[in-house]
């Protein structure tokens, strides 16, 4: 899958010493979408807005807010988190994401 007309920003986002790094695209449509690489790990993320999170290759147990249980999350499949909320991943293979936001 490819976008097509967009705009990249250079500059990387980097996370966690350099284990998660990703790159902000912007749609002429005002749409926002970042593509990343989680290395094995354990993380914490913070959200302001919603977030659809694609996982493109790699696989990750993730703790959703509001939830008590692990789910692991494999390529294909997609889980949302809510807007000012946290959510915590375990990492077990390189994690290849594509991650879009709502607002």
């Amino acid at each position: 899958m490819e976008f097509k007309n967009v705009t990249v920003i250079k500059k990387a986002n980097v996370y966690f010493d350099g284990q998660v790094t990703s790159r902000t695209v912007l749609f002429d449509n005002g749409e926002k979408k970042t593509l990343g690489i989680m290395l094995p790990g354990e993380y914490s993320f913070g959200t302001e807005a919603a977030e659809i999170m694609e996982v493109l290759a790699g696989e990750a147990d993730v703790l959703l807010p509001g939830q008590s249980e692990w789910k692991k999350y494999t390529a294909g499949e997609t889980f949302c988190v809510p807007a000012n909320s946290k959510f915590q991943l375990k990492v077990l293979t390189v994690l290849d994401y594509c991650c879009s936001y709502d607002g």
